[in-house]
């Protein structure tokens, strides 16, 4: 290379490289915090918390250990400061833009860069960018953030109504509320920098946001619109690149928005799990003026047509979700977000989360309201898996207030969210709210805190407006008409109420908070069925990592502590007496629990799941837990996945074989959510449990898809002659291309008289055993002490069947225990 050229080359070079969009994280510069009352600066983590931090310094014990819950009340009545600083260069000085951006400040914040205040943050939802150009200098740049107490800050809000609100200080926050504790959840009020903070440099123009609209959808094209929002500081041309496809573009100064439209020939369509691919097309929209690279995004979309379909009917209402214009029954869980401390919830643990709803045959998770919209982790991962996210805004479980500044900055977190959000295809609904509507009509709050006739129009008013007016209306500037599915309130009336089983999604909190029997599940059905659900205790290992061994009673202040439902271990108990032998041993008491909990959940989805197409969905609560806890969850804090975890796995099978009992027959359902139509042989045999065949009968069944249907009715005169103690109807379908079975038992567990099984385990290879017991043996449980994961568990094994069992990586030794194990 020649010497003149050189010199230009090196001359071009910071022109070339500070034209286009450059983002410098601040994450790694060295962060440091102090209590502000105090003098001392610690080293700090961003993104993190003030919890996570001062445990970090060795300043406070582990806040899930035991009952150190309770002695860390005080961080939350404490304001609190960080600090850095950061060198900015010559040539970035020089950049026309640069702006602070804040993707997650928790939550009053005060901003200081160089001794100057830049920004006062009042929401953890909301992205925070500032921009700083004028207050930035050459070498040494200082940012500091003081939080104030979110608590104080809440009550200073609350002081200024002449009433209170039923939510106490948390209402005043757009902060998770979960937070503030829950039922399954310890109080720790978070504070500190919990998402990514950036520093960015730009010239000439940058994209500032793109949003797509799917226009139109056939077999044989698709139409889409690419609306890019372009901040310039020239009038000018550029050109704006959609994968292969250029336009040029005129650009004032200030802020643009160009739409492009893009045809897809024959395009494929992104389908749920369990019916198709969930194919995504992936799209680069760069931004360019004279050759040069300025800015670019990268989109991932999938093309589906979804609706929210309410027609009234005889009975009242339908409530369910087409996709691809086919009805599809809904599978899965409510969500709660995966830690108390956000932070230490990697990418992984959300993919995790998603895999485990993919690996028991969900198709659909709700984001519950009480938490935080998820990481883009979540949602990548459900667009990836063919998961529909029902996605509440976060409120949940209280009344809000109405003033100007709070609905405002609501109305700055939905415009952030759903823009971040819309263009994920996982995307089902945007609802307003978790069980406010229902909290404010049945859960006697007016008469709890006195409210005067004034008062109560004053707070159904300010619902209204934020419900009814705000969020809607916003929903409605932000999102095309075909993509805008708002639902208000979840659920839309009070599980009290014969209403809400005959219309929109129901909340039914009979079995637990009613204390009624797992049997009113097959009663209380109705048309989309959002929340349901029973505890049980963790794994022993999970209990061992916040409690010692003496501890492991239920008395002990650790157990206690790691309980928040007030009469959740009574509750547990006096279920369990109902259907089984209650063990003594703290071990079996555990499995038992799990048992528990998974027949209740078992006799609810069946229900449900019979009930189609007058039920259309099913999402039991919950799927995960924020610490270690006995709870709701499916699947604990530490990913292990509880028996119901197993048996949901098997009762959200496309096909699913279940028994439903009348007055004078077992009515045997098979239950198909696939497209494909099935015609088999539908054979039933009942056998004792030593595995002779005290009676069969088989028919020919005809299985429609997307249906549920009676496929056979065995008469109670057919068996009445049996000794139903002793017995079990084995059922079971096999087709040219599927095949599936069920056991139907015809009395409680603790009415079985179980004989001890022979359980043998038998190593094929390092990754896979074979199962067999010479009679029957009730919900096996494999365990190790080393860690593995086994494909399945808590299973039935018959007498000589063979099971095949595979592990994710290899152990020393399998233990299996049965029910037998735990009786006297």
């Amino acid at each position: 290379m020649n010497r003149p050229f050189t010199l230009l080359l090196l001359t071009l070079l910071p022109l070339l490289v500070w034209s286009q969009h450059s983002e410098r994280s601040l994450n790694a510069e060295q962060w440091t915090f102090k209590k502000t009352s105090d003098f001392n600066w610690l080293p700090a983590t961003v993104p993190g918390t003030v919890h996570t931090d001062l445990y970090n310094n060795k300043s406070i014990p582990n806040p899930f250990y035991g009952a150190n819950e309770k002695q860390l009340q005080w961080i939350e009545n404490e304001d609190w400061e960080y600090q850095t600083s950061f060198i900015v260069s010559k040539e970035e000085l020089k950049s026309q833009k640069s702006y602070l951006q804040f993707d997650g400040l928790d939550t009053y914040a005060e901003v200081y860069l160089n001794g100057n205040k830049i920004l006062s943050a009042n929401n953890m939802f909301r992205t925070w960018k500032i921009y700083v150009k004028k207050g930035l200098k050459l070498g040494t740049n200082h940012l500091k953030i003081i939080f104030s107490s979110a608590v104080k800050k809440g009550q200073e809000e609350a002081k200024q109504l002449p009433y209170a609100l039923p939510g106490d200080e948390k209402v005043f926050t757009r902060k998770a509320q979960y937070h503030y504790g829950w039922d399954w959840g310890p109080r720790f009020v978070t504070a500190g920098i919990y998402k990514k903070v950036a520093l960015h440099f730009w010239n000439s123009a940058k994209i500032s946001k793109v949003r797509y609209h799917q226009k139109s959808l056939t077999d044989s094209l698709a139409t889409i619109e690419f609306i890019t929002s372009i901040e310039s500081t020239v009038n000018g041309k550029f050109r704006l690149n959609i994968n292969n496809t250029t336009q040029e573009i005129q650009l004032q100064q200030g802020e643009n928005v160009v739409a492009v439209s893009y045809a897809i020939q024959n395009p494929r369509r992104w389908w749920t799990n369990g019916l198709g691919e969930a194919f995504l097309y992936s799209f680069e929209i760069t931004l360019s003026k004279s050759n040069q690279k300025l800015d670019e995004r990268h989109l991932d979309i999938g093309l589906r047509t979804i609706e929210l379909v309410q027609d009234k009917d005889a009975i009242g209402k339908s409530f369910y979700f087409k996709l691809n214009g086919i009805p599809v029954f809904m599978k899965g869980a409510n969500y709660i977000p995966p830690d108390s401390f956000l932070p230490t919830a990697t990418d992984s643990v959300y993919k995790n989360i998603v895999k485990n709803a993919v690996d028991s045959n969900m198709n659909m998770l709700r984001v519950w309201g009480g938490g935080v919209y998820a990481d883009d982790a979540f949602y990548d991962a459900c667009d990836k898996n063919g998961i529909l996210v029902w996605q509440d805004f976060m409120f949940a479980c209280a009344m809000y207030p109405g003033d100007a500044d709070f609905i405002e900055n609501v109305k700055q977190e939905v415009i952030d969210n759903v823009t971040r959000l819309q263009h994920h295809p996982c995307i089902a609904l945007w609802c307003g709210n978790n069980e406010n509507d229902e909290g404010w009509h049945n859960w006697g709050w007016q008469k709890q805190y006195n409210y005067s006739s004034e008062n109560q129009d004053k707070i159904w008013k300010d619902y209204q407006k934020l419900f009814h007016e705000v969020i809607p209306e916003t929903l409605n500037r932000l999102l095309a008409s075909n993509e805008n599915r708002y639902w208000p309130s979840s659920p839309s009336i009070g599980w009290g109420k014969k209403e809400s089983l005959l219309q929109g999604d129901s909340h039914y909190w009979g079995v637990w908070w009613g204390m009624e029997p797992f049997e009113i599940y097959r009663k209380k059905v109705g048309r989309f069925m959002s929340e349901y659900g029973f505890q049980g205790m963790p794994n022993l290992k999970t209990f061992m990592s916040f409690a010692k061994e003496e501890e492991l009673n239920l008395n002990s202040d650790a157990l206690k502590n790691h309980q928040k439902h007030t009469t959740g271990y009574q509750t547990i108990n006096e279920y369990m007496a109902r259907d089984y032998k209650v063990p003594t041993n703290f071990e079996d008491y555990i499995y038992v629990s799990q048992l528990l909990q998974a027949e209740g959940m078992k006799t609810a989805i069946e229900a449900h799941r019979q009930a189609k197409p007058y039920c259309m969905g099913t999402l039991y609560w919950q799927l995960n837990d924020c610490w270690p806890v006995t709870s709701w969850s499916s699947i604990d804090y530490f990913g292990r996945w509880k028996a119901v975890h197993y048996q949901v796995k098997r009762s959200f099978e496309n096909l699913l074989i279940s028994v439903k009992e009348t007055n004078t027959t077992y009515s045997i359902y098979l239950t198909n959510d696939s497209l494909e139509n099935f015609g088999g042989d539908l054979d039933f045999k009942l056998m004792d449990f030593k595995g002779n065949l005290l009676w069969e009968s088989n028919v020919v069944a005809a299985v429609p898809a997307n249906s549920s249907l009676v496929q056979f009715e065995i008469p109670k005169t057919y068996l009445e002659s049996f000794d139903f103690k002793k017995a079990f109807l084995l059922i079971s379908f096999q087709s040219k291309t599927k095949s599936t079975k069920a056991l139907h038992y015809f009395v409680k567990p603790k009415d079985l008289p179980f004989t001890k099984p022979n359980i043998q385990l038998t190593k094929i290879d390092e990754l896979t055993y074979e199962i067999t017991s010479d009679v029957l043996a009730k919900n096996v449980f494999l365990s190790s002490d080393e860690y593995t994961f086994f494909n399945d568990n808590f299973f039935d094994v018959l007498p000589n069947e063979k099971i095949i069992i595979n592990l994710t990586k290899p152990v020393k030794k399998i233990t299996a225990k049965s029910i037998f194990d735990t009786l006297p």
